[in-house]
Parts: structure tokens; C-alpha cells; sequence
């Protein structure tokens, strides 16, 4: 039996897999709609969008809460795309540094991050990701932020709080993979930008 972090990635890449095919066939039922020279209306505009915004979700969500094998890798012009996809039309914005392939468990690692300070970052900012050798340096920096004490400190403690909401549960999943790559997170906080390094 698949001890509990696994069993919640397999889990994570159950319900991506599954959802990705009903959501591309609506979105090839909109695409039909806007060929058969039916008239652009607002309602098959907004379906377009939310099918659009739905599948970048569920490809962020895949490498985030899904399984990552030790020798899968990922290229750069796929986390481009999924990124700019799940970022499109918000007032976050990132900046993907990292030159060729990297492993998929460090791109899910990354993924965690951002989910973390995508939540102290309700107005929006700017996200950056670099890595030197196998060392992660993920940036945020907004205008403001909004920053949870408990649940911040918690992360720099690199304990799980244990009333977390669902809303947080990033949280929780950074420090059991980084505990389970054996990473150790430094973590620097100011009114204007966190940095996260692994």
C-alpha cells in the first residue's frame, strides 16, 4: 500500500486524468460552434473562456498534486505554456528563468511554492523562478502583500499547521515533498517580496 503522500499523488493525477477528457470535449463542442458560422455570442465567448481557464488549471493541478517519478522531466516551453495559460487574464505574472529540462518532482516543488505565494498576493504581483544547479530561488513581489502569521511562520518552521482549510493545503504538501526530498526551505519576508530557497 502507497504510503500517505504518494497515495495523495496518485489520487491528485487520478482526478486530472479523468477530468481532462469531458473538459476537451467541450471545448471541441465550442470549437464546432464557432465554425458552423453560427453567430459570436457572449455566451459561447464566456464557456470558451471558462473551458480555457479550467484546462490550465487541471494541467497546473496534474504537475502540483500529481505523481512525479524520480526520472521524469519536464521542458521549459511546457511549464511556459501551463504557467502563462494559469496566469492569463490575472494580475499575477511570472517569470520562468530556468533554461532547459528539469526534473518533474523540483517543477512540483516550484508549483507548491507558487500556490503558497499566490496566496499572500490577493492584488496581484509578479512570481520569479531561478535555480542554480539544484538549488530553487523562487521570488514574489507585489505592491502589497497579505501574509497569514501562523500559517507563514508554520512554513519557515517547516511544520503543518493542523487546522489548515482547504484553500491552504499547499502549505501542507510543500513541507511533507520537501521533507521527503530532504530539502531544507530558507525563508526571507519583507512588506513587499518573500523568497523562497530549496
Amino acid at each position: 500500500m502507497p504510503d500517505d503522500p504518494v497515495l495523495s499523488a496518485l489520487l491528485g493525477s487520478r482526478i486530472c486524468h479523468d477530468l481532462i477528457s469531458p473538459l476537451g470535449a467541450i471545448a471541441n463542442g465550442v470549437e464546432l460552434l464557432q465554425m458552423s458560422g453560427a453567430a459570436a455570442s457572449p455566451e459561447v465567448a464566456l464557456i470558451a473562456e471558462s473551458v480555457a481557464n479550467a484546462n490550465a488549471r487541471i494541467l497546473f493541478f496534474r504537475v502540483a498534486y500529481g505523481i512525479a517519478s524520480a526520472e521524469q522531466r519536464i521542458g521549459r516551453p511546457e511549464v511556459v505554456s501551463v504557467l502563462g495559460d494559469v496566469t492569463q487574464g490575472s494580475r499575477l505574472n511570472f517569470a520562468w528563468t530556468i533554461a532547459g529540462d528539469v526534473p518533474r518532482i523540483e517543477v512540483k516543488l516550484a508549483f507548491l511554492a507558487m500556490q503558497c505565494l499566490e496566496a499572500a498576493m490577493p492584488y496581484g504581483g509578479k512570481i520569479s523562478f531561478a535555480r542554480d544547479g539544484s538549488t530553487w530561488r523562487i521570488k514574489a513581489a507585489a505592491a502589497k502583500l497579505k501574509v497569514d502569521p501562523a500559517l507563514w511562520g508554520a512554513l519557515k518552521q517547516m511544520a503543518i499547521l493542523p487546522d489548515l482549510s482547504s484553500a491552504q493545503v499547499q502549505f501542507a504538501l510543500l513541507v511533507q515533498l520537501l521533507d521527503d526530498q530532504q530539502r531544507k526551505l530558507a525563508l526571507e519576508m519583507s512588506a513587499v517580496d518573500i523568497v523562497m530557497e530549496f
